[in-house]
């Protein structure tokens, strides 16, 4: 809340995920960013680039917006990492609102 609170709605995601790492980090909290989500097909590890934004703790997928409104496309996204990555929880966050509450989603890894 602290980020969008100084910084407001209106700029680019990646502003938004530096500060916010960096309050994460501030609360002592270890954060991966660009966590790297392997594809395993037939046996075989894929390098297809799938990054979600943040991950808290090795726990909490943040997928972080700025968009107009959030589309289901971005819930398929969120719902594709928790799968792959078999993290339990993710927080799809658009910082492009009035505010924050406004803009977060919060999910749960579906059963296998």
């Amino acid at each position: 809340m602290r980020v969008h609170s100084e910084l407001g709605p209106g700029l680019l995601e990646s502003a938004y995920h530096e500060c916010l790492q960096c309050e994460l980090e501030g609360l002592g909290l270890q954060v991966d960013s660009e966590f790297a989500v392997e594809v395993t097909y037939r046996g075989r590890t894929l390098n297809c680039a799938y990054r979600i934004d943040l991950v808290v703790e090795r726990t909490l997928a943040l997928e972080l917006k700025s968009v107009s409104s959030l589309q289901p496309i971005h819930n398929a996204q969120m719902l594709t990492y928790l799968r792959l990555s078999r993290l339990p929880v993710g927080l799809l966050m658009n910082f492009n609102v009035p505010q924050l509450r406004l803009g977060i989603r919060r999910f749960v890894r579906p059963p296998d």
